[in-house]
């Protein structure tokens, strides 16, 4: 290779070196843009769980659900749907015989409590005979499960009861009530709803009906049997104060001798007046 042929290529070699070079330098000064492989088109899947993979039945045995197809051998309930209440062809017993009863929607599913229960659980420690005991300590310390509309106290095994206990339920049946002051204890009733009772295990209302710091107030009875109940002393219910004395709980009779309007007595008066003799 002639001599100013090979000057004249390492010329061009420098040129283009320092071009490069200024190249560089200036594509540093540009923000870096963030390149992304197309590849990711491919990849793209939905988050975990957010959907459920489709069951492929009669597909062979290793899934689970071929063959049969998970519908078992033979029968009504593989060849088909069976109604609900179907009795095989024949003529439902219900027409036959005719529907009998009902189901009384005003019925209360009060959870019963036993004294014999409870003494035991005082005996393990596990309720405390020297505070009040309510349907919120009672179902914390697993004694009673699945409160619905209240709480009733019963007699079973009263002979083992011997801790005085100061107690506050929705009901308490008569020998109840006479076997916990006969060991120097107490009872009262007091009116709860479902909605109430959920949120005194939840520590929104208090038991008692004091308000307080609690964020909602127990309801009253609204219905006249209600009423009735918890103004009875000898269901022990908390309403009992407010009958006056010689008067009796009941909303629908009036006390004898009291409740006569002044236009009858008036009337009374105008006709013993107005006797010949």
């Amino acid at each position: 290779m002639p001599f100013q042929l090979i000057q004249h290529s390492a010329y061009r070699l420098a040129h283009l070196s320092q071009t490069s070079h200024t190249l560089l330098s200036s594509c540093s000064l540009l923000p870096i843009q963030q390149q992304r492989c197309a590849s990711i088109l491919g990849s793209l899947s939905d988050n975990p769980g957010a959907y459920s993979k489709r069951i492929r039945r009669g597909r062979g045995p290793s899934s689970g659900k071929g063959k049969t197809s998970g519908r078992g051998h033979k029968g009504q309930k593989q060849h088909g749907k069976v109604p609900k209440g179907f009795q095989g062809g024949q003529t439902p017993l219900e027409i036959v015989h005719g529907k009998r009863g009902f189901e009384n929607q005003l019925s209360l599913d009060m959870t019963p409590i036993n004294l014999g229960t409870i003494q035991r659980w005082i005996d393990q420690g596990r309720l405390d005979p020297s505070k009040l005991i309510t349907v919120k300590e009672l179902a914390q310390s697993r004694c009673l499960h699945g409160v619905k509309d209240g709480v009733k106290l019963l007699a079973a095994k009263a002979d083992c009861l011997r801790t005085p206990i100061n107690i506050l339920t929705s009901r308490a049946s008569a020998a109840a009530i006479k076997a916990v002051e006969a060991v120097g204890g107490s009872v009262t009733t007091r009116y709860y709803t479902a909605t109430s009772i959920n949120r005194i295990l939840l520590g929104k209302s208090s038991p008692t009906g004091n308000a307080g710091r609690f964020e909602y107030r127990l309801p009253g009875p609204s219905h006249r049997k209600d009423i009735e109940y918890y103004r009875d002393e000898a269901h022990r219910g908390y309403l009992s104060h407010l009958v006056p004395e010689g008067e009796g709980p009941s909303l629908f009779f009036k006390t004898p001798g009291k409740g006569i309007s002044d236009k009858k007595k008036k009337a009374k008066v105008e006709s013993a007046n107005d006797r010949l003799w």
